[in-house]
């Protein structure tokens, strides 16, 4: 294998790849990127196993088509390393890449292509196409609320559901629910729902822009592929079944508060940093045209802090976590919030006050 390219055009997907491949790997292969030149263009493929990653950079002038694999951290560093204006030539002499670039010359050991595992392909049950800003505004929106290590592994992923009207995202760690959707004819003659890990979720979203570009799902009976430009994304799904979220969604709540998100954000912040550090637990205060933030610590320390408010109703208060809260309000993007409450013991329904994309459940605690 020997080919010539620019320093960009190879650090650039080197870069994304990189974030898929882990630095602690049971099979040494798994640290390394599969190069493939051929018909002048460079592929590249990262995997973990869960999730794969192949770019394309074309043109690119090929010598001597070939395949192989490198470490894929040490080669993003040497690109990163490098200066701008020489192009980056790489050549397998033996078992050996060598990568040149002016006076800078690298050796770096390979392992065998043949190594290297494949995502299997598997028919597609559903193909569809969205604009790579509306599933990006929605991974954005949900993606946080997914639990981390928890036993029920259905919960560390993000729930992708396409009806033939719209798709929806819904992530939730059992204490707190995240949920967004999109309006789209995407005929789907039934409603589909996958789970897609975490790691697929994270790697996704990294991908996409803020544009109308459109985004290329398609959906296997194991698998989630996404094409974003000249990549190719692939993440295995997890097997489970979702809880039915409609189910956690608060009902018939009678207090409804309207706040300035940006406020309301700065008063949590400010009273959570005084909130036991474990349970991160704040206290509310409503009162007609006032909410009042209420915290304190073993320590004996205490905040308090208030903020103005359109409420006219009876007065309450209840428990949450301060960091639930608070992911919540840089999730939103509207200026004002609504919260809807009923008592003391029901989960808390957040919205925009004008955007209906999205909603928030988050759980009470007690204090």
């Amino acid at each position: 294998m020997k080919l010539t390219i620019s320093r960009e055009s190879l650090l650039t997907p080197l870069q994304s790849i990189a974030g898929v491949v882990e630095r602690k790997q049971t099979m040494p292969v798994l640290s390394n990127v599969l190069l493939v030149a051929e018909d002048n263009t460079l592929t590249l493929t990262g995997t973990n196993m869960e999730v794969e990653l192949v770019g394309r950079v074309s043109p690119v002038h090929v010598d001597q088509p070939g395949r192989i694999t490198v470490p894929a951290r040490k080669l993003s560093d040497i690109c990163r390393a490098l200066g701008e204006e020489a192009p980056i030539e790489l050549a397998l002499e033996g078992d050996r890449l060598h990568l040149r670039c002016g006076a800078s010359h690298f050796t770096l050991s390979t392992l065998p292509a043949e190594h290297f595992p494949n995502v299997e392909d598997e028919e597609e049950s559903f193909r569809l196409e969205l604009p790579q800003k509306e599933l990006s505004r929605m991974l954005d929106a949900t993606a946080f609320a997914m639990a981390q290590q928890d036993v029920r592994y259905y919960l560390n992923g993000l729930l992708l559901e396409v009806d033939k009207d719209h798709v929806r995202t819904v992530a939730t760690d059992g204490h707190r629910l995240a949920m967004a959707h999109v309006n789209l004819a995407t005929g789907c003659p039934e409603p589909r729902q996958v789970i897609v890990p975490r790691k697929g979720v994270l790697e996704l979203a990294r991908l996409l822009d803020d544009v109308e570009t459109p985004v290329t799902l398609v959906i296997g009976d194991n698998h989630l592929r996404a094409t974003v430009g000249a990549y190719t994304f692939t993440s295995k799904l997890i097997e489970g079944k979702f809880p039915d979220y409609n189910r956690v969604i608060p009902r018939g709540g009678d207090k409804v508060v309207l706040a300035d998100r940006a406020t309301l954000k700065n008063t949590l912040q400010r009273a959570g940093i005084l909130s036991h550090e474990n349970i991160r637990g704040v206290r509310l205060n409503l009162a007609p045209n006032e909410l009042g933030v209420f915290a304190n610590n073993p320590d004996q320390e205490q905040a308090e802090d208030a903020l103005p408010v359109e409420y006219q109703g009876e007065s309450l208060q209840i428990g949450f976590n301060v960091g639930y809260l608070v992911d919540v309000m840089n999730a939103l993007e509207d200026d004002q919030v609504k919260i809807t409450l009923a008592n003391p013991n029901s989960s808390a329904l957040i919205e925009s006050e004008k955007d209906n994309r999205c909603l928030y459940v988050v759980m009470p605690m007690r204090l």
